[in-house]
């Protein structure tokens, strides 16, 4: 098709297009790649499929959807100056404020258009614009499916099916000529209601209330009901064609008439510009660094004592997955914070791998062995691999706490918490967050318009189905989840995420670095038994202070409690009271408090002098005493205990049991095996099998990168040439699309020929699985049974058999390979 020719079918004007402008149409439509298209016609077919346009649709900003919305309610096809006048107006009604938008949306609709045509949702040359027709389905008004502009019907398709009679009398209370011809009639009506002197006239002689129901129709919906004995305001619009019947107690208003009454207009409020996003506060960019920095030391911390906290074993897995309700409430108090936060920490530990379910019989959560991995890592390569997982992951844990289309609950770490839209809205509402000066804040309200006004379609649906415009409340959530993360510091995006976004993690983490404080090495021991440490702690050091003592606050500074639990429980990890001293005197900043000594020395007398092994249980201790003191106790009734020696006890439950229900009266003992010795308690050993972090569930195909572009537009040119190609009839009786059939002799023959000189020919070739396609090749060597020969289809050399090609044929001479 030359170049000057007017494209008749979608399917042409895609074979117009240069290479470069396909590639375009695939990169915003990767769905079309799947799979390649065989040829431009059905590139063209799938492009009109109601699937892809709708999400084609769904990928439009709002001024390039009301341009669409616009031609649906145009002529088809329309010139470029009538889809100008819907957009703005006629200019009858315009003032300083219409004409500054007039302008605004002069200078935008040729992008708008563009963006429609680069995704093949209109064709045609500027004189004859078309929506390509499912878009135009989509988008056209209908009883069903009112348009987004408002518009009705027009006055041929609300007269369809209307008696000559009734179209008279409407021609006679309007003032027109009086025709027969129910088309000369429906072509007067629309005429008079396009001419703007004479639909004022009509509308001069109309009464007040009746251009009160105009009002109140003219934007939408176009429809209204009537009685059947209407107002004399209604029956005079009726009379005259302003309201036309669809049924027996439906009118609506014509769309010549609603244009009229809009002054040409198809919108209410075209809106060619994005709004700003505006500042709520600008802060000094040092500032917001530093406050983004310590939030993401808070966060690296908080994932950690989560996942401390599991070491032995987490929570059990609830029958249909996630965590119950009663297990978030516990870890929240653990952790000290709200239970939506709390549920944020978890899906993130989860999403990034530090986090699973053992898989045993009874199924519960644990650290994984990855997590062992990230803790050796520095504070800042710990925070980069949280925020990109955060950036990444489809999992929202906003949604926990409401309920999935079949109104189940939503649980955290359960099932249906994937939401596909929720990285390209994150990474959105960081880009808009950096495309302000650093240190500023947005106002959340802008931020909600501009993103609406980029995606209007996607925000109005979701598939949780019991909720509306999803992408605002991912948005907003990103605004909370960056601040807890650290990824913004005050509301304004910190230096280090602007790197991690432009720069990539290495950049993010060289300039996180000196902000995180440096780990200490020592803490400050207080006489009311605890020890504050003013900064974050060294590995080893926060280890073992985590199990010698309880954390009572976080914060700038940490403080820990010691008591005789923590005390016990660091003996239990096979310390000695020896080397808990001479731990807390090389680590502590000032003397050893006598009280914390004395504690230490009291719990380690005491610490074993019971000892619980398996009977089922039995306690035994030396001195004899201390078993009578058991026994004489009513609250060792449950234990059901009986002397078996004068220093030994059995009981009838679990040495488990035994040791948690002595320790609950106040006694310290400890545990021992099958020869005696006492079991060291170590933390920290319980893992999962090696996982895989969830992976985020994709929304529609990648978009393809310029190799796999550049492929599949070779491979779609290559079989448009195959499928369009002009060959010759080796006879006179083969149909069109049919294989050419020649004899073995004759394909011999012919493609020898071919590559002796060079040309090219048609080929009907059946593979091995018996489907069959023609191709166009070019023969290169024939020998031995087999062509070697360049395929124009698959635009590369192969090789066929050749009792597998059913024929060949001669290209004709003007054809073009």
């Amino acid at each position: 098709m030359g170049m000057t020719t007017p494209p008749r079918t979608l399917a042409e004007a895609l074979r117009a297009r240069d290479d470069e402008s396909l590639a375009g149409l695939l990169r915003a439509r990767p769905d079309l790649l799947s799979p390649v298209p065989n040829d431009i016609t059905q590139l063209a077919t799938r492009a009109g499929t109601r699937a892809s346009v709708v999400r084609a649709l769904e990928h439009l900003d709002r001024f390039a959807l009301q341009t669409a919305e616009a031609l649906a309610v145009a002529p088809d096809p329309a010139p470029y100056e009538t889809l100008l006048a819907l957009l703005t107006g006629d200019g009858q009604d315009d003032g300083t404020a219409r004409d500054d938008a007039g302008t605004a949306i002069r200078s935008a609709a040729p992008g708008a258009l563009a963006t429609l045509r680069e995704q093949a949702l209109v064709w045609g040359e500027d004189d004859r614009l078309r929506l390509v027709r499912t878009a135009r389905e989509l988008l056209a008004p209908s009883p069903q499916h009112p348009s987004p502009t408002g518009l009705g019907p027009t006055v041929a398709e609300a007269t369809a099916g209307m008696s000559p009679g009734r179209l008279q009398e409407i021609l006679t209370a309007a003032g027109l000529p009086a025709t027969h011809d129910p088309v000369s009639a429906v072509a007067s009506l629309s005429a008079l209601f396009t001419d703007r002197t004479r639909m004022g006239e009509l509308l001069d002689t109309a009464p007040v209330e009746a251009l009160s129901v105009l009002d109140r129709l003219v934007w939408g919906p176009p429809y209204g009901e009537v009685t059947p004995n209407p107002t004399p305001p209604v029956k005079w619009l009726r009379d005259r064609g302003l309201l036309l019947p669809v049924s027996t107690r439906t009118v609506v208003l014509p769309r010549e008439a609603a244009l009229h009454l809009r002054a040409g207009r198809a919108h209410r409020v075209p809106e060619p510009l994005p709004p700003a996003v505006v500042a709520a506060a600008t802060r000094d960019p040092q500032a917001v660094d530093s406050a983004a920095a310590g939030q993401a030391f808070l966060a690296v911390s908080t994932v950690e004592e989560l996942l401390t906290s599991w070491n032995g074993g987490g929570p059990p897995i609830l029958r249909a997955g996630g965590l119950s309700v009663r297990e978030l409430k516990r870890t929240a108090a653990a952790l000290d914070v709200s239970e939506p936060i709390a549920t944020f920490w978890l899906e993130l530990a989860y999403a990034a791998g530090l986090l699973a379910s053992d898989g045993e019989a009874d199924e519960r959560y644990a650290p994984t062995p990855a997590y062992d991995d990230w803790t050796e890592l520095p504070v800042q390569d710990r925070w980069v691999h949280l925020a990109t997982t955060w950036l990444a992951a489809t999992r929202t844990a906003g949604l926990v706490g409401g309920q999935d289309a079949k109104g189940r609950a939503l649980s955290a770490l359960g099932p249906d918490l994937d939401r596909s839209a929720a990285p390209e809205v994150r990474h959105r509402v960081l880009a808009l967050l950096a495309s302000l000066d650093p240190g500023t804040a947005p106002d959340p309200e802008t931020l909600l318009a501009r993103l609406r006004w980029e995606r209007p379609l996607r925000g109005a649906s979701t598939s949780a189905g019991n909720t509306t415009d999803l992408r605002s409340r991912i948005a907003l959530w990103t605004l909370n989840e960056s601040e807890l993360l650290g990824v913004t510091g005050r509301g304004a995006l910190s230096s280090q995420s602007r790197a991690l976004l432009d720069a990539g993690p290495a950049k993010a983490a060289a300039l996180l670095t000196p902000l995180i404080p440096e780990p200490l090495d020592h803490v400050l021991l207080q006489a009311d038994l605890t020890a504050v440490a003013p900064g974050p702690l060294e590995r080893p050091l926060a280890d073992t202070l985590s199990v010698l003592a309880d954390i009572e606050s976080k914060g700038g500074a940490t403080v820990y409690r010691f008591t005789p639990g923590s005390v016990r429980r660091a003996l239990d990890a096979g310390q000695s009271a020896a080397d808990l001293h001479a731990f807390l005197a090389a680590h502590s900043r000032t003397p050893v408090p006598q009280p914390l000594s004395y504690l230490i020395d009291d719990v380690a007398r005491r610490h074993g002098h019971l000892r619980i092994g398996a009977a089922s249980a039995y306690v035994r201790c030396d001195d004899e005493a201390v078993l009578n003191e058991i026994l004489a106790d009513r609250r060792s009734a449950t234990l059901r205990l009986r002397r078996l020696a004068p220093t030994a006890l059995a009981a009838q439950i679990d040495p488990a049991s035994l040791l948690e229900g002595l320790r609950e009266m106040g006694y310290a003992p400890a545990a021992e095996s099958a020869e005696g010795d006492v079991l060291i308690t170590r933390a920290g050993t319980r893992r999962t099998p090696l996982r895989t972090p969830p992976a985020p569930v994709p929304e529609g195909p990648p978009v393809p990168d310029g190799t796999l572009l550049g492929a599949a537009v070779r491979a779609i040119r290559a079989g448009d040439t195959a499928a369009t190609v002009i060959h010759r009839e080796t006879d006179g009786t083969a149909a069109a699309g049919s294989l050419p059939r020649t004899t073995s002799a004759e394909t011999l023959a012919t493609v020898q020929a071919a590559a002796m000189t060079g040309s090219a020919v048609w080929i009907g070739y059946v593979n091995a699985d018996g489907a069959a396609s023609q191709r166009v090749i070019a023969p290169v060597r024939v020998e031995g049974g087999f062509v070697t020969a360049y395929d124009h289809t698959a635009d590369e050399v192969r090789t066929y058999p050749l009792h597998r090609i059913t024929g060949v044929a001669e290209l004709a001479d003007d054809a073009t390979t």
